[in-house]
């Protein structure tokens, strides 16, 4: 299945994509593509229901973050093999873990703002794995028995803030909308080879990442086992997987994000973003409602 959340910012709705590619209203089985809904049972639920017998979203709607009501957002960090190599960096022996605010998530076509203060905002195009049932000290065998279903996340970075104030990676990783995700939550059964996957990222129209979750160097069932060992990973709790080469910090020189550039980016079999970089704004307006007007059409 392909799901996903429609609507206003705050306010979206729980829907899934059909067999013609129409988004169906899920709002009478699922009050929201988010927590139980998202356990094998919640699953199961939607599956049972016929998409010819839901009403048809607006053509017009926006798309929201893929699901909702996040409590636990955590990055890898240097997860690619070639991505290690064009930063400099040795391969980790272990994971490198961190985290990113939850309220920085927007939609898959939400406006990226661009922090008080910025000097290196970076992309990533990268996989992202939601967690179903509740995981805790799991093994690798059974670890992607525990996962809902994977998407698309732009792990956007401010590579000063995340390596030049000292400390946590967290500092360049969570500002406001620097975690668009979507356009859907692709069940497992649907997402074909997580091994082997083509991924992208332009920006103003021209490439900067190409790679394929092939150089991944801790594959999904090695990181919902390992993270397990140290925390409970419950429904909903998304996990954004590491990026390919070709981020603007390991350009030369190196290029980082301005006001009016805009990137699109994907992963094969699910889906593409659009974002629009904007300068930063008061807090009362830096919300995700800021949206590009025309969001549905922007995905293939």
């Amino acid at each position: 299945m392909k799901l996903v959340r429609f609507g206003e910012a705050g306010a979206e709705r729980p829907g899934l994509i059909d067999a013609a590619g129409a988004i169906r209203d899920l709002s009478d089985v699922v009050p929201d593509i988010a927590g139980k809904s998202l356990t094998k049972a919640g699953l199961e639920r939607i599956r049972r229901v016929d998409p010819d017998t839901l009403p048809l979203a607006p053509a017009d709607a926006r798309l929201g973050p893929c699901v909702g009501d996040v409590r636990n957002f955590i990055g890898v960090g240097l997860n690619f093999a070639d991505h290690a190599a064009e930063t400099g960096l040795r391969i980790p022996r272990e994971p490198i873990l961190f985290n990113k605010a939850p309220n920085c998530i927007v939609g898959p076509n939400d406006d990226v703002m661009l922090p008080k203060g910025h000097q290196r905002v970076d992309w990533e195009v990268e996989l992202a794995f939601v967690i179903g049932d509740r995981a805790l000290y799991v093994s690798e065998e059974e670890a992607l028995s525990h996962v809902a279903g994977v998407c698309v996340c732009n792990d956007v970075s401010e590579r000063y803030f995340q390596t030049e104030r000292s400390g946590q990676w967290t500092k360049g990783k969570g500002c406001p909308t620097f975690g668009p995700l979507g356009p859907w939550l692709v069940t497992l059964d649907e997402a074909g080879d997580l091994d082997n996957l083509e991924m992208f990222l332009d920006v103003n129209g021209r490439r900067a990442q190409t790679g394929s979750t092939s150089t991944m160097i801790f594959k999904i069932s090695y990181l919902v086992s390992y993270i397990s060992q140290f925390m409970a990973l419950d429904p909903g709790d998304v996990v954004t997987t590491g990026t390919p080469p070709g981020v603007g910090m390991g350009m030369t020189p190196p290029t980082y994000l301005k006001a009016g550039d805009v990137m699109r980016l994907g992963i094969q079999g699910l889906g593409e973003q659009r974002q629009q970089v904007v300068a930063f704004h008061h807090e009362a307006d830096a919300h995700p409602a800021h949206a590009h007007p025309s969001g549905l059409d922007l995905v293939r």
